[in-house]
């Protein structure tokens, strides 16, 4: 077998939005991915479900695996063959000791590539509205690393660094803010210069505490704050309060999880990431066409037989079309065909392939669909719905009440649930940590549960895009509200009022 490929991928400070575009792809395509604790879990979502996932801690304190041996981990995994992503938190090459991975690489000869990740000394801060350079307050920046062994001096030129008169970033030195605040102190540092840490930065857990260096420790102490921090020190602190930007979104502060089927791009994140929230997408749900196609097959023979075709999903759509393509069917021949659409998403699937739907009911779901089917209907009409072969069966009970309508429910695709194992939201709720869940389906909550059966679901707030979603939400003894409207803005607005704790 052939040698396989290293990459060092950055993965950024947290927020999945400041993943570079070439780590993002890299990381899709990977076999092996060997990630570190400080990797944010937005960015730990994108790792395949197929990939090889190994957690090789190293934390300030807290060291899963010694380096070592990760990097005997990565020479080993690429000469199996395999596509290795070494995926750390921030940049690989400031202080993720990169160099180190890359010096056995090297000896081995396996081929590797560097992708850079934006650095959280320079993003934390900027989320925290402090600038670490400003021509009015200072010409320079240095970044230095606060971890030291225990019972060991520091060795950095204090005196040096406070000669620089310019911003000083300290990683991994929360512990020894103290020691780092009185070696400053005694190479003659200003006491009264402005200082800062700045907790979990780009993400729900940002949080900034700003003071002057001779009182930071003790303001650290009073308000109490939690790993990974960075300590900013200089003139451009003062600027917090002024520039800050991020806590005024309307959903900062908060983390959302969003249950979604994994082959369907969430428009639901990107607005949730828009507003401020942190996003934890739970890819509960997969999609995937039957083998034996065999009663669909059938229907596109007789389409002309058809008054209705009904769609229930974009996915529904989307295996529709996919096999109307492989069995060659021409799409023409469903020309006398009137089509009826569950909602807005149904309803763009079909527009992308240049069907207008002639139905979609008022409110989006399946016994409003069926009910405005019936009632379109005069009588005798033969009615086509692919759809899941899990698929609900009100908008069934709906049409039934029309005893001479012809109806083919047909199942096109399976509903396939999952979970990725690598971020533990059981714990995440238990402790608090996740504002809400987001349902867009009966099935997405159904995939949720799948995903943690041993979470007590009294803890789930969530937020239901209609009533059957709310219902299979209520079975399980979840804290449900329900959007006005069956949309995503509207669930957007939900959860919204949830955070303003304006729930009527």
């Amino acid at each position: 077998m052939n040698t396989g490929k290293v990459w060092l991928v950055g993965a950024g400070p947290g927020d999945p939005g400041l993943f570079t575009v070439k780590g993002k792809e890299i990381l899709g395509s990977a076999e092996v991915v060997v990630y570190d604790s400080l990797v944010g879990q937005g960015v730990l979502s994108q790792i395949p479900k197929e990939a090889k996932a190994i957690n090789v801690g190293k934390r300030a304190s807290h060291h899963t695996m010694p380096q070592e041996k990760i990097n005997q981990v990565l020479v080993e995994e690429a000469k199996k063959g395999y596509r290795v992503v070494r995926l750390k938190g921030g940049d690989p090459f400031l202080f993720g000791r990169g160099g180190e991975e890359l010096e056995l690489l090297t000896k081995e000869g396996i081929p590797y590539e560097v992708v850079p990740g934006v650095t959280s000394p320079i993003a934390v801060p900027a989320y925290n509205g402090i600038p670490v350079t400003h021509r009015d307050y200072t010409s320079s920046l240095h970044i230095i690393t606060g971890h030291k062994k225990q019972g060991e001096a520091y060795d950095i030129d204090f005196k040096a660094l406070v000669d620089t008169k310019g911003t000083l970033v300290f990683l991994m030195g929360v512990t020894a803010l103290p020691d780092i605040c009185a070696s400053l102190l005694a190479a003659g540092m200003d006491p009264e210069m402005p200082a800062a840490v700045l907790q979990q930065g780009t993400t729900a857990g940002q949080k900034r505490i700003v003071s002057i260096v001779a009182e930071l420790p003790e303001e650290v102490k009073r308000q109490g704050v939690e790993t990974p921090a960075i300590i900013v020190v200089g003139r451009v602190c003062a600027l917090a309060d002024e520039f800050a930007w991020y806590e005024k979104l309307p959903l900062a502060g908060r983390k959302i999880l969003v249950t979604r089927p994994k082959d369907l791009i969430s428009s639901m994140s990107a607005k949730l990431r828009a507003l401020g929230a942190e996003v934890l997408e739970l890819p509960a749900i997969r999609t995937e066409p039957l083998e034996d196609q065999g009663e669909l097959y059938q229907a596109f023979k007789e389409l002309d037989t058809y008054d209705w075709a009904a769609f229930t999903s974009p996915t529904g759509v989307k295996v529709f079309f996919d096999e109307m393509l492989k069995t060659g069917t021409d799409i023409r021949k469903l020309a006398g065909i009137k089509i009826a659409a569950i909602g807005k998403g149904t309803q763009k699937a079909l527009k992308e392939r240049g069907l207008i739907p002639d139905l979609v009911p008022e409110v989006y779901d399946g016994a409003s669909l069926g009910k405005a089917l019936r009632e379109a209907c005069r009588g005798g009409e033969r009615i086509l719905i692919p759809r899941a072969k899990i698929g609900n069966h009100e908008i069934l009970e709906e049409l039934e009440q029309k005893p001479d309508l012809q109806i083919s429910d047909i199942a096109t695709y399976d509903t396939l649930y999952e979970n990725q194992g690598i971020i533990d939201e059981k714990k995440e709720f238990e402790q608090g940590k996740i504002h809400c869940a987001v349902f867009t389906s009966a099935s997405t909550v159904k995939g949720f549960v799948k995903a943690c059966p041993d979470l007590d679901y009294t803890k789930v707030t969530a937020a239901c895009i209609g009533k059957q979603t709310k219902a299979a939400a209520d079975a399980w003894g979840m804290k449900t509200y329900m959007a006005e409207k069956a949309t995503i803005d509207s669930v957007l607005e939900l959860v919204q009022r949830l955070e303003n704790n304006d729930t009527k």
